[in-house]
């Protein structure tokens, strides 16, 4: 994503130990991971609705947020946090789950329409679009009438790469 430097990464999610391995969540097992990768450590901040931490990032200071106002409110989580760090929406990226990528890929994208997310929904209302979004994918059901059972089911758990911690293969599944 060329242009306004990332200042902040946003994951998206519900709260909740109910949710919390559920393919919604997505954007939270990708915050944790970053924070994982970079000794971060979340802790609630009330001001940003959610747990937050700063880390360090290719020698830049990096903002993590995990909304806790379940994922139609998202917005409201982030634009708290922009409005506090003076964080233009060009120098955000949110990780949400993508019913239209399949289980397990990603792709970046900046902009354009919500595709009937409401986590995203809540962000135009918020920010506009302008904001960068990692879209993790979590396939498609095949039906619609299945999506909202598939989106708050569980993944199946995959194997583990045979080799450690910084394999090509995710440890954990990402849809």
């Amino acid at each position: 994503m060329a242009g306004t430097a990332l200042r902040a990464v946003v994951g998206l999610g519900n709260p909740g130990a109910e949710y919390a391995r559920t393919r919604h969540n997505a954007g939270f097992w990708f915050a944790d991971l970053v924070a994982a990768e970079t000794g971060g450590a979340f802790r609630t901040e009330a001001r940003f609705h959610g747990d937050f931490t700063k880390v360090r990032f290719a020698g830049t200071e990096l903002l993590l947020l995990k909304p806790m106002t379940f994922m139609n409110r998202s917005g409201q989580a982030v634009q708290a946090l922009a409005s506090y760090f003076k964080i233009e929406p060009e120098a955000i990226l949110i990780a949400h789950d993508e019913l239209d990528l399949p289980a397990g890929s990603a792709r970046l994208k900046r902009g354009g329409g919500h595709g009937g997310h409401n986590g995203l929904r809540d962000l135009h209302a918020h920010l506009g679009e302008a904001y960068a979004r990692l879209r993790i994918g979590i396939g498609h059901p095949g039906h619609k009438s299945q999506v909202l059972g598939h989106v708050l089911g569980r993944p199946r758990r995959k194997k583990k790469p045979p080799s450690g911690k910084h394999s090509s293969q995710p440890s954990r599944p990402c849809a």
